[in-house]
């Protein structure tokens, strides 16, 4: 992952700008809008969630008090549980570890992120 959570935060509000223009968008319209990439769709989600800024309804976003808690604060905390236990990981080895669908942990990541609970590093 080449993004740090200062780029998180940026693009999480970027994805508000655009949900506080056009209203209620899909992650297709929201990727189309923000011109951001899937995972980082995913990761602005998380982040916004934990703001209590973001909700969903029949798999459209809009900006209002989550109903987002139960799923993506509960991956937040599996993914937490995860790293606790194995320590650094990749998307990939949380995958493996965790059987969570990658946008799924890519949301975890962002909810995690904004309570500044990790770190990042590229590995070359």
């Amino acid at each position: 992952m080449i993004n740090t959570s200062g780029q998180f935060g940026r693009n999480a509000g970027r994805l508000l700008q655009i949900l506080e223009k056009h209203g209620s968008l899909s992650k297709d319209q929201l990727q189309m809008n923000t011109q951001l990439r899937p995972y980082e769709i995913d990761i602005a989600i998380g982040w916004l969630a934990r703001e209590d800024k973001i909700s969903c309804e029949n798999n459209m976003y809009q900006i209002g008090q989550t109903n987002l808690t139960d799923t993506i604060g509960t991956n937040a905390g599996v993914i937490w549980e995860s790293l606790h236990k194995q320590g650094e990981s990749s998307i990939d080895g949380l995958n493996t570890v965790t059987h969570l669908p990658k946008s799924q942990i890519y949301e975890a990541v962002g909810w995690l992120a904004r309570e500044d609970k990790l770190s990042f590093s590229t590995k070359e």
